[in-house]
């Protein structure tokens, strides 16, 4: 289930939706999604399925593996994370958000656990 909306714009691979209208988020579900906090940190990660956040508080700056420009997004912003992207995270200001994984359960464990034998 892929969540694109005409107002996106895309930076690298990553796309946000700066400040998304409320029935947009309605539209979403966003309110329903699990959330997710992090402190002020930097660390890799990499997004074995697409995932879209909603972010509630905080900034943060992404870096791409491979050479891509870094994006910055915070609060109010919509954003999606392509599958298989590897990056860096830069968490500038304490981060809070929603978030929506694609895919299945099932699925979603499957990949993981591919990506775990991959390191």
């Amino acid at each position: 289930m892929y969540f694109f909306h005409e107002s996106y714009k895309s930076m690298s691979t990553i796309v946000i939706d700066h400040h998304p209208d409320e029935a947009r988020l309605k539209e979403l579900g966003v309110s329903k999604w699990p959330t997710w906090s992090k402190e002020v940190s930097v660390f890799p990660w990499v997004f074995p399925e697409q995932e879209i956040a909603y972010i509630l508080e905080g900034e943060v700056v992404i870096t791409p593996d491979g050479g891509g420009a870094p994006v910055t997004f915070a609060k109010g912003d919509l954003v999606t994370f392509p599958a298989g992207m590897t990056c860096t995270w830069d968490v500038r200001k304490p981060l809070h958000k929603h978030y929506h994984l694609d895919g299945t359960l099932v699925g979603r464990i499957a990949r993981r656990i591919k990506l775990f034998l991959k390191f």
